[in-house]
């Protein structure tokens, strides 16, 4: 009975013999389903009482029988079935209606979850003949937003629908409507899932920060959503309807992931994935991903893989039982080890050999800081939030090429150069990755070795986009950041970049506020009085550290730095 699916207990041995011989069958390429395939499964469904379908591929040929009960049937997974953009599923589902009901709401949302070539039901009276059949497809994205087409119903002997026709005509029509979407060389699409729990206006924020990380991420991101839900749901963080609604509109705009703007457990990545059959990840999953493509540096890299694998090892779901194998030699666990616990022993393997490699890369850094200091050079480093303008100064104030573009996390290693000031005083200055609300803490920990080069540094340039309509949430982000890593005592500059993008009054108020300075980073020009104070505070610090604070020797051009007297440094 491997051709058939459902409970077929209670049926007599004849009728089961009868199910097998009907997947047998064979239906014409061109036509849905032949007046005598339907007066067979209109029979069969009556006598055993019953609802029973048949999966039909293009050729024609029947994948499985269902049988279902009095009221409706069971769908097998279709993982063998795997679609894509632009294309359905390649299996048409016919089953039989006992009262001769109309297509049912289940129904049109297997059609739809399911991506089916369409869906045929042949009503069944009581004397066991087929009334009528009612046909239901999908349909590619429109402007009234509809999702599916129902078809007139008509009786067995008068359906002349050309099916391979209809189905050839359906995909190029969907494959358009996606095309005509798509970013030239993305690779992936992504329905964005919102924030259920905040105020409207901090949940679109949030989406919208999302959209430019996935775009950063090379991923076209074809629509997005949210709802309102305290507490969020246990199993699919949305309500079930509300994700049903999700994954049709995703499915109907050709996306082929889902990216939640949260981040979810192991058990939830499963559960919505088994939903949907899309890709399925998260907000840290994204960064994470964005931050293995922008890793260039040997020490980057090793940062990434160990947050990757930091992040992957609780998600690693259940394997088959057939994947058991034996193992052997020193640390094998000895007869019956599964293929999942050899991937976790592997992964906590890889963990400790990159951890090691890390601390080894520390007591590198720590020998570069200790000539720094032998030599007294003083060390400024430039933070700030992402796509802030921090490599682009980087790159103005030292005449160097560090790579920037308009994305976030455009650069993830860290960089150093030298600039020399006015007053011949030489400091070493330093650009760190960029930081973000909600940075996951897997990644906080694996780069907490290059945010420690922050501990040495004398003074802290914080880089704000004063342009960003949110910038003063962006800035509270770094700066609680930095508190959290225990940097809020070093000295601070606040520079409020892209000045020229925001209105002069503006901009003039927020440096009075912040105590900062407002500059354009791609405009030189604007650089002096940015220069002086940096000069400033470095003279400041110099003097502090060969004089002390107590001996009365006056610091050139400066007032002793009071952290109480200026919290915003």
């Amino acid at each position: 009975m491997n051709d058939v699916f459902g409970s077929v207990k209670g049926l007599k041995p004849s009728q089961r013999v009868r199910l097998e011989r009907l997947a047998l069958k064979r239906i014409p390429p061109d036509r849905v389903v032949t007046p005598e395939f339907s007066r067979q499964l209109a029979a069969l469904s009556a006598e055993i009482r019953r609802q029973i379908g048949v999966l039909v591929d293009r050729s024609g040929n029947l994948y499985k029988v269902l049988v279902g009960d009095a009221r409706s049937l069971m769908i097998p997974k279709l993982d063998a079935w795997r679609v894509g953009p632009g294309r359905l599923r390649g299996l048409r589902l016919i089953h039989t209606h006992l009262n001769d009901e109309p297509l049912s709401e289940e129904d049109l949302t297997d059609l739809a979850l399911l991506r089916l070539d369409l869906i045929a039901v042949v009503g069944v009276d009581e004397d066991g003949l087929p009334t009528v059949i009612r046909i239901a497809h999908v349909l590619p994205d429109n402007p009234r937003g509809e999702i599916w087409q129902v078809l007139e119903p008509v009786p067995p002997s008068q359906l002349d629908l050309n099916f391979g026709t209809l189905i050839r005509a359906l995909e190029d029509e969907i494959s358009r409507s996606i095309g005509a979407r798509s970013v030239r060389g993305s690779t992936e699409r992504a329905y964005l899932i919102g924030k259920t729990q905040g105020k409207d206006w901090e949940i679109e924020e949030s989406l919208a920060e999302l959209e430019e990380l996935s775009r950063s991420c090379g991923v076209d991101v074809v629509g997005k959503t949210h709802q309102h839900r305290e507490p969020p749901d246990p199993r699919f963080v949305v309500g079930k309807g509300k994700l049903r609604d999700i994954v049709i509109d995703a499915l109907q705009k050709g996306a082929d992931m889902l990216v939640f703007d949260m981040e979810l457990s192991p058990a939830q990545v499963r559960a919505v994935g088994d939903f949907t059959e899309l890709k399925v990840i998260d907000r840290s999953q994204l960064i994470l991903d964005i931050f293995a493509q922008r890793a260039r540096s040997s020490e980057g890299k090793i940062q990434v893989e160990l947050a990757q694998l930091k992040y992957a090892l609780p998600r690693l779901g259940e394997k088959d039982d057939a994947l058991s194998r034996l193992t052997g030699g020193i640390g094998g666990r000895g007869p019956g080890e599964t293929k999942l616990e050899i991937d976790r022993r592997r992964i906590h393997s890889r963990i400790g050999f990159l951890e090691k490699q890390i601390g080894n890369l520390g007591r590198q850094r720590e020998l570069r800081r200790r000539l720094r200091n032998r030599n007294n050079i003083p060390v400024i480093s430039i933070v700030g939030y992402t796509n802030a303008g921090k490599s682009t100064l980087l790159n103005n104030l030292t005449k160097s090429q560090t790579f920037t573009a308009d994305k976030l996390f455009a650069t993830l290693d860290p960089t150093s150069r030298r600039l020399r000031f006015p007053r011949e005083t030489e400091v070493i200055i330093t650009d760190t990755v960029g930081f973000l609300t909600d940075l996951p803490q897997a990644l906080i920990a694996a780069f907490s070795a290059t945010l420690d080069e922050l501990s040495d540094a004398d003074l802290l340039l914080h880089v704000i986009d004063v342009s960003n309509p949110n910038f003063e949430k962006q800035m509270l982000a770094v700066e609680n950041l930095l508190e959290t890593l225990d940097f809020g005592l070093i000295p601070r500059i606040r520079i409020f970049n892209k000045m020229d993008l925001a209105p002069p009054h503006i901009v003039a108020n927020v440096c009075a506020r912040y105590d900062g300075i407002a500059i354009s980073a791609v405009n030189s020009r604007t650089f002096p009085p940015l220069v002086e104070r940096m000069e400033d505070e470095i003279l400041q610090t110099l003097t502090l550290q060969k004089y002390g604070t107590d001996n009365g020797v006056p610091i050139p051009d400066r007032e002793v730095f009071d952290a109480a007297s200026h919290p915003s440094r």
